[in-house]
């Protein structure tokens, strides 16, 4: 696809401006009618990019005349956006969407869709035409920008639509974006993957590279700056390939670097990074921006070079492990975090110790394991493994507990010391009710005497957990010390 065709035409999101309009007049005659206006729900599932994408869903939702609610059983519409990267979220989602049917049989008038990563599979969009005749609306990730297109269909007359062809994937800009809040953002700098990791579904149900202009990005930045936000999350599928498939002058450092010498007081975070395309540009970067996060989220998945290649990684353990020296030369107290598959079809287990001699190796802070998952359609699907699902989870419940016994020294490291946090959530933790996340994207559960949600705050550590830090404000501790 050229460049210049990636991008959906101004025409083509103008007509889905009209079909928001007129949904919005169709809500608004429900208003006038019954007094009461119609209600939405978006249940998300998967990764940040599902997150931001379920943004623009709300967005659009709310232009066309829906107020957003947090039950889905009060909702007029319940829109799931789903993940199809491993077997567990698929059945989580299905089982919801089952649960649904009880809510429509009270209220036929319900819209139930399910959009995302599960539709773009066929035998997923078939499943669900099927198997849930209740579902009105079915659409892929290539289409999320023609949702109030559906909306008007069923909202005059047509019993079900689907939206799942295997089209290549466009950037649709301008979309309408609700915001869950002001503290965090989330900016989706590309879209889709090229990589074709031998266990990964992703390519095939996002389609391939597409990269926004720089300009565009950093449009969504000042806006999100111009809110209050604090966290710019930078989002693509593997972000080290920003502008490769583009004539831009412009690779994902330079962009990172843009964003970076915005004004404002606020952290710049991105994932996922490719650890084959991961330079030390990019770690210089990091290392000269004083916003950029000093933390890098750089999944591995296997310690193994035979399993590297069977995963079409295009990476060794030692050129990853180069890089994690590399980076912690340069970034003084940067912190490391991955993601491990167990179980890959073939791991023995002298593939798996290498794997355990890596995490010590490089001592992350915290690790995502997941078992391998196959996906069907995908090379690693079809390969041969007679490996007992016991040996598999002992190796599993093996490396965690490794993880651990390094996420606890690391963190105890920290007791005593000041950091600084960006307090987001209210917590559940008694003595600190204030959910946190430090520079270095270490949760820590945070006690502060004053309102401190959406603030950057200095803190004293006082204890740790394998999972978080537990710390004061230091302003509490120095009023404590007069």
């Amino acid at each position: 696809m050229n460049q210049k065709d990636v991008f959906v035409s101004a025409e083509a999101l103008a007509r889905q401006e009209e079909y928001m309009a007129r949904v919005e007049v169709i809500n608004e005659r429900y208003r006038a009618e019954t007094g009461r206006q119609r209600t939405a729900f978006v249940d998300c599932y998967g990764c940040q990019q599902n997150e931001a994408d379920a943004e623009n869903m709300r967005g659009m939702l709310v232009r066309m005349g829906y107020a957003m609610i947090a039950d889905e059983k009060d909702a007029d519409a319940v829109v799931i956006n789903t993940c199809a990267v491993r077997e567990h979220a698929e059945m989580r989602v299905l089982g919801n969407v089952g649960a649904l049917s009880h809510y429509k049989k009270d209220r036929p008038d319900m819209i139930i869709a399910v959009g995302g990563c599960m539709p773009q599979q066929e035998r997923m969009s078939q499943k669900l035409k099927r198997s849930f005749p209740y579902v009105d609306l079915v659409f892929g990730t290539h289409a999320l920008w023609r949702l109030p297109e559906m909306f008007y269909k069923k909202l005059s007359g047509q019993r079900r639509v689907f939206d799942v062809e295997n089209e290549d994937g466009h950037i649709a800009e301008g979309l309408p974006v609700l915001r869950k809040d002001n503290i965090r953002g989330w900016v989706s700098i590309m879209y889709g993957c090229n990589n074709f990791c031998s266990y990964c579904i992703v390519p095939y149900v996002r389609g391939r590279e597409r990269s926004r202009r720089p300009e565009d990005v950093i449009k969504d930045v000042k806006e999100l700056l111009a809110r209050g936000c604090k966290e710019i999350n930078l989002l693509g599928q593997n972000v080290n390939s920003y502008g490769r498939d583009s004539g831009y002058d412009c690779d994902f450092s330079d962009l990172l670097r843009q964003v970076c010498e915005l004004p404002g007081d606020f952290i710049v975070r991105f994932m996922t990074s490719h650890p084959k395309d991961a330079t030390h540009k990019l770690i210089d970067t990091i290392a000269a921006c004083e916003k950029a996060a000093p933390q890098l989220h750089l999944p591995v998945q296997s310690g193994s070079d035979r399993i590297l290649k069977e995963m079409n990684r295009r990476y060794t353990a030692e050129s990853y492990l180069d890089l994690i020296r590399y980076a912690r030369e340069k970034v003084p107290g940067i912190a490391f975090t991955s993601d491990i598959i167990v179980g890959f079809p073939g791991e023995t287990e002298e593939d798996f110790e290498k794997t355990v001699e890596l995490v010590k190796a490089v001592g992350y802070h915290s690790l995502f394991t997941f078992q391998f998952s196959p996906r069907e359609g995908t090379p690693a699907a079809k390969m041969h493994d007679d490996t007992p699902h016991e040996v598999v989870q002992a190796r599993f419940e093996r490396l965690l507990d490794v993880q651990n016994s390094i996420s606890q020294t690391l963190h105890e490291g920290y007791i005593g010391k000041e950091i600084r946090v960006l307090a987001e959530t209210e917590s559940r933790v008694a003595d600190y009710p204030v959910s946190a996340r430090s520079d270095g994207g270490r949760p820590v559960y945070l006690r502060s005497s004053r309102p401190v949600i959406g603030e950057f705050v200095r803190a004293r550590v006082d204890r740790c957990s394998p999972w978080a830090l537990y710390a004061t404000d230091i302003r509490d501790v120095t009023d404590e010390s007069k």
